[in-house]
Parts: structure tokens; sequence; C-alpha cells
């Protein structure tokens, strides 16, 4: 399988190690470049894969699958319906240190870094990004186009909405069965907060325990 990365920046870079170190198992996977939409990236090298627009991406490598490398769930979104316009089919890549039961559900175009740990029952959507080292507890659900910071710790029976970004090193402690803990769409989580409460659609929460400071933008 050929897989072109949407976007060109850090994530996009460790997102294509990533796929390497998929390749050295298997060998029929392979990371063959990189998109932008800037101009002035477009036709260079990073990394030693070309970076492409979207069209010379399709043009180039027909078959190719495609990934979402940028971390702005808003924008992934974007990235996503504009390659799927085009013909793109999308690709899902799990790290092979990354340990996960078979009791889940990954969503299309769904990415999971080194180092994490799914234990069971967790239903992933879309697009969804789990980066370097976090852990999910059982029972957990994510929404499409959510991001996960490295070192994020979600516990049991934690909801999370569509498009909700967590910054590195957050918690989440757990709910119930009866009352999971719901993280609203187009949430933000800062860094290092420790999230105990409910949180309402389109809020930024920082701090211990996490309390909102304002309303983030869709």
């Amino acid at each position: 399988m050929q897989i072109a990365i949407y976007g060109a920046g850090g994530f996009a870079r460790e997102l294509a190690w990533l796929i390497e170190q998929i390749g050295e198992i298997d060998r029929s996977i392979e990371p063959v470049c990189y998109v932008d939409d800037n101009l002035q990236k477009q036709n260079t090298v990073l990394n030693g894969l070309p970076i492409l627009s979207l069209e010379e991406a399709r043009a180039r490598f027909p078959s190719a699958r495609i990934v979402g490398g940028v971390g702005s769930p808003a924008t992934r979104k974007l990235l996503v319906e504009k390659a799927a316009s085009l013909g793109f089919e999308f690709a899902t890549v799990v790290h092979p240190r990354a340990e996960i039961s078979r009791w889940i559900e990954l969503g299309s175009g769904t990415v999971i870094c080194a180092g994490c740990i799914l234990t069971t029952n967790i239903r992933l959507g879309r697009h969804v990004q789990i980066n370097l080292d976090c852990t999910i507890g059982h029972d957990v659900i994510m929404g499409d186009y959510t991001t996960l910071a490295p070192g994020v710790h979600v516990s049991g029976w934690v909801h999370m909405g569509k498009r909700v970004y967590v910054g590195t090193g957050a918690v989440f402690l757990h709910g119930t069965q009866d009352r999971p803990l719901v993280i609203g769409d187009d949430t933000v989580v800062g860094a290092g907060a420790v999230v105990t409460r409910p949180v309402p659609p389109q809020v930024t929460v920082v701090g211990v325990p996490a309390r909102p400071i304002g309303q983030s933008k869709a």
C-alpha cells in the first residue's frame, strides 16, 4: 500500500516515520509523498519524500491512500474532505508498538502512534489521531477528527464528541456506565488539565481540575 500524507509539518514527518516502521515489518506499505497546499513547498523534498499538490499526488500515485497529517481537528477535516473530492481513499495507520485489544473499532483514517495502550470496548471515529504514549481505558468513545496530543490518559467510560483537541499530558477521570464523562464537540482541553466533570461543546478548559476559560472556535 502506498500512502500519501496530507501535510508537511512536524506531525506529518512523524507520521512518515511511523509508516516506515510499519513497512520494516510489512513490506507492502510505504510512504510515497507529502501533500501540501502551499505553493512554495510543492516540488521540494522533505526527509526524502517529495512534497506535491493534491492533484499531482493523485496523478503520480493513483493507487495511493491518504492520511491526514495535521493535528488541528478542524483543519484535518477540511483537508480530508478535499482529498475525498478527488477520489482518494484513506489509510488507517497503527504503529507496531501500540498495544490494542481485539475489542476496538477503528474508523477510517485513524492514526495510533508508538507507545499507546488501548484496552477494551473502545470506539474511535474517522480520522482520529492518538499521539505518542497515550492510554485509553475501557468503554471510551471518540468522535470523528478528535486529536490526543502526546501523553494523554483517558480513563474508562469517557465519551468525547467530534473535533475535540486534547493537549499534552491531560488526564480524564473515569465516568460510569450510567453516567459517562461526556466531552462535547469542538472542545479544547489544555495541556496538563485534569478533567473531572462533563464539558459542554465549544468550550476550552484548563487547569487542575479543568475549568472553562472561554468558547473555542469550531
